[in-house]
Order: C-alpha cells, then sequence, then structure tokens
C-alpha cells in the first residue's frame, strides 16, 4: 500500500486565508499548532536578534511563502521577506529559523526543509528546545552541523554579526545583541564608543566654553558692550579656532565692531 502523501493532494496556496492553521506540502494540508509556552519567548527574541542585525533584510514571523502552486511554508522566522504587501509571499527567504519543541513532527520537519531548500532557502536552523541547548544548522547541499552553547551561527551575506546561540533563547542575551545591532546601525561599533565621543564632546564642550569665556572677559577689559547681535554671534559659533581669533582682536582692536568684523 502506497503512503497517501506521495500522490500531490488536492489543496492550492490560493485557497488558504490568513490565519487559516495550515501549511501545504504539494497540495497536503499540515496543521500547524499554535507556538507553546517554552517558545514563544524564544521566537520573540529570535526575530528581535535578527531583524536588528545591520545587514539583514526583512524579518517576518510566521509568514506565508507560496514556494509552489500547491506548497506554501510559514517558518517561524523568515530572513529575507522581499516586499511587505497583502497575500502570500513568493519568494524563498535566504534563512529561515524554526524552533523545535515537545511533540516536533521529525519526518515532517525534514520534508519542510527539503522544500525550503529547493525553493532557494540556503539555511535553516532548527532551535532545539528539548534537551540541551543547540542549533542544527541545514545548510543546502552541506552536512547537517550541530552548534552548541558558548558557540555562534553566521549566515554571511545576509547577516553581520555571528549569532551567539544563547540569543536565541535568553532574554538579556538577546536585549544585549539587540542594542549591539542597533547602535551599528548608527555608526557606532559598541555602547563603549557612545561613552567615548560623549566625553570627546564634553571635553569638546568646555574648551569652546572656556574660550567664550575669555573672549567677554577681553571685550569687558576693554569697557565694550557687545549688540544683540554680537552676543548672538559669539554664542552661536563652536568654531575654537574662530573663538581664539576674536579673542586677540579684542585685545588688539579699535572697537568693538572690529573683533567681529
Amino acid at each position: 500500500m502506497t503512503n497517501p502523501k506521495t500522490a500531490p493532494g488536492p489543496f492550492r496556496t490560493h485557497q488558504l486565508s490568513s490565519g487559516d492553521p495550515y501549511e501545504l506540502s504539494r497540495g497536503h494540508a499540515i496543521f500547524a499548532a499554535p507556538t507553546g509556552h517554552d517558545g514563544a519567548g524564544p521566537n520573540l527574541r529570535g526575530g528581535l536578534v535578527l531583524d536588528t542585525d545591520p545587514l539583514a533584510p526583512a524579518v517576518g514571523v510566521d509568514a506565508g511563502i507560496a514556494l509552489t502552486p500547491d506548497t506554501m511554508r510559514a517558518p517561524d522566522l523568515a530572513v529575507g521577506l522581499g516586499p511587505e504587501r497583502p497575500g502570500w509571499g513568493t519568494t524563498a527567504p535566504p534563512l529561515a529559523v524554526e524552533y523545535a519543541s515537545v511533540g516536533q513532527d521529525e519526518a515532517e520537519l525534514q520534508q519542510k526543509i527539503t522544500e525550503l531548500h529547493a525553493a532557494g532557502t540556503r539555511w535553516v536552523w532548527v532551535v532545539r528546545l528539548v534537551g540541551p541547548r543547540r542549533v542544527e544548522v541545514y545548510e543546502k547541499g552541506m552536512a547537517v552541523k550541530v552548534v552548541g552553547s558558548g558557540q555562534s551561527l553566521t549566515a554571511p551575506g545576509v547577516l553581520r554579526n555571528a549569532v551567539a546561540i544563547e540569543a536565541l533563547y535568553d532574554r538579556e542575551a538577546a536585549h544585549e545583541v539587540a542594542l549591539r545591532n542597533l547602535l551599528q546601525r548608527r555608526g557606532y561599533e559598541s555602547l563603549d564608543a557612545v561613552r567615548s565621543e560623549g566625553r570627546e564632546e564634553g571635553r569638546e564642550e568646555g574648551r569652546e566654553e572656556g574660550a567664550r569665556s575669555v573672549l567677554r572677559a577681553a571685550i569687558n577689559a576693554r569697557a565694550w558692550t557687545l549688540s544683540a547681535a554680537q552676543s548672538s554671534r559669539l554664542d552661536a559659533c563652536h568654531d575654537l579656532a574662530q573663538l581664539t581669533a576674536w579673542t586677540v582682536r579684542a585685545i588688539t582692536a579699535a572697537t568693538v565692531d572690529d573683533v567681529f568684523a
């Protein structure tokens, strides 16, 4: 007796609507159960970590992707969805992530990975929620690789940064990685770089304010009074060299107008 799923099933992707609890595999409906309590948090954290990576394209959660007219898959996380528009996506993401917990249908998971690879996905990361923390890396055309605790995952050309597997599980680890990623998106390599720039800006502001005070003291010593326009010009100047030049003029000029001429 043949397995009924070896023959194409009757369903097509256009027959599914958003919210239907099914995926399709060669026309066969595959029930997609709600995420369990043990996977809900990690799923969100993984999405946060991947979506904030400086290089990463848009990341989607449970996004339906019509891989063929009779196959529709919705990875837990899909990195690289293409344009956001109504309906199903039609382009396989370069990186997909699946969280596997108690009751995972292993045969169906392997079928899903095979279909994603066939449609163009390069990597599928399977994050195991049962047993020791580990991520199985299914790279197209390569033998499966298991990455354990304390190790990192990479997706060259899709992600800029390596992802420590703890960030796919732990809230604090995910937040740390997301913060780093967001800072890098703004041109900072780390929080220390932001602090260093802040200290340097503070020193520069201090030097500017000191130069203004010296200039005002020189003007007061000459018994001059600044006009409103001159005072505003002085306050608005952030060029230390210009402030120094005005101070020299304040010592040698005949009038206050000559200082700012």
